[in-house]
């Protein structure tokens, strides 16, 4: 592997973690994507604190949102087990020594992962009538845990309702299944009372069932709604995003546990009429100065994202301007006159929270966290867990 040489003079205003700024500095193209395990496990322990007496189960899907599942190991201590979906990445856990539990959020998808599932003590989402007919045709070595799944009006994956005694009285009939647990996903737990009517439908199918449960997404466990439940499944505020539109994460108590983070590569010196970027969409009505930021849509940086967008440049907030080109942004510089080549631009982060970025371009911190690219050099910054 090359050894990274620093190319760009040092900012001349420095801002933020000082070890950040050197890490871009030496970076052949400077833009960094920084990890923070700790923020990780401060938002589980932030999770466990919302449902006393619940265990919690941090979702890991995608990479872990895009943070990189091997990057935040170690905050995985403070969960009581793990949600994923993809198989070969639960082997891989289980291979490296994670013995809690892990629960593939999607269940199997063919008879012949069941023997993986019951070797290695995976817990198994089951929302479809064909997932009961492979558990009861295939043998395994022990029993399954499983994790039915009903459909209370997400009406994406799950048993209709009707379904449910069937599909209990098969399960409990059938050798290949041990623990049953029930649960459902919300549609629309971040909006007021947005989970109430399917909860209160879970309530009523349960009545009178002795089986352990788990409901509270993200939006539910930090919503005003008392969910419950035996197991709660944190997705995205353990990255240290709001599921809450309306609520920021600072205010909810979350912590971002990653950073892009990218240097001014050029300056511009624009005049009344000049246009930026693509399509001249940007108009200077008179003179100013703009930055080039290397970072692009092929980085991940949302292509949508208007004029307007806020960025942080030297620790100051100032705004997109233009179109994102795949390499490059600009950034407007009339009142940072210290900026220049070098200087460190936060698109979105500690101080510059991932959601306020998303809801400028129109979408969610999910999209951008995920999309960040495979080109985009990743650090971790170990911080006391």
């Amino acid at each position: 592997m090359c050894r990274f040489i620093p190319c760009f003079r040092r900012p001349t205003k420095p801002a933020g973690d000082p070890e950040i700024s050197r890490l871009i500095e030496a970076m052949s193209r400077p833009i960094l994507a920084t990890v923070f395990p700790a923020a990780v496990a401060s938002n589980i322990r932030l999770a466990r604190a919302r449902a006393p007496g619940a265990q919690v189960f941090a979702v890991i899907k995608a990479n872990a949102y895009g943070h990189g599942i091997a990057r935040i190991a170690p905050a995985l201590a403070a969960a009581d087990g793990l949600g994923i979906l993809e198989l070969d990445a639960a082997c891989a856990l289980r291979d490296q020594g994670y013995t809690k539990p892990m629960l593939l959020l999607e269940g199997f998808f063919a008879p012949n992962e069941l023997p993986e599932f019951a070797a290695r003590g995976f817990c198994a989402a089951v929302h479809d009538s064909e997932q009961l007919r492979m558990l009861e045709i295939t043998p395994t070595e022990r029993p399954i845990e499983v994790y039915l799944k009903i459909n209370t009006g997400m009406n994406r994956l799950g048993l209709a309702p009707a379904a449910l005694p069937s599909a209990l009285a098969r399960l409990r009939a059938s050798p290949q299944v041990g623990r049953i647990s029930l649960m459902t996903h919300f549609a629309a737990a971040d909006e007021p009372q947005g989970a109430r009517a399917q909860l209160r439908r879970f309530r009523e199918l349960c009545a009178g069932l002795d089986y352990p449960v788990s409901v509270a997404n993200s939006a539910a466990i930090l919503g005003d709604e008392v969910v419950g439940g035996a197991v709660v499944r944190p997705g995205i505020m353990i990255y240290g995003s709001s599921p809450i539109s309306s609520r920021r994460a600072a205010e909810l108590g979350l912590v971002p546990a990653m950073e892009l983070s990218a240097s001014i590569i050029g300056v511009q010196h624009l005049v009344a009429g000049d246009r930026v970027g693509y399509g001249g969409s940007f108009r200077a009505e008179g003179s100013m100065r703009i930055g080039v930021v290397a970072c692009g849509y092929a980085d991940g940086y949302p292509r949508h994202a208007p004029t307007g967008t806020p960025v942080l440049v030297a620790g100051e907030r100032t705004r997109l301007l233009g179109r994102v080109s795949m390499d490059m942004i600009a950034v407007d510089l009339c009142s940072l006159p210290q900026a220049g080549v070098g200087t460190p631009v936060e698109l979105w982060g500690r101080r510059l929270p991932v959601d306020e970025v998303a809801a400028a371009a129109g979408t969610i911190a999910y999209e951008l966290l995920c999309a960040v690219a495979p080109r985009v050099p990743f650090a971790v910054v170990p911080e006391q867990l």
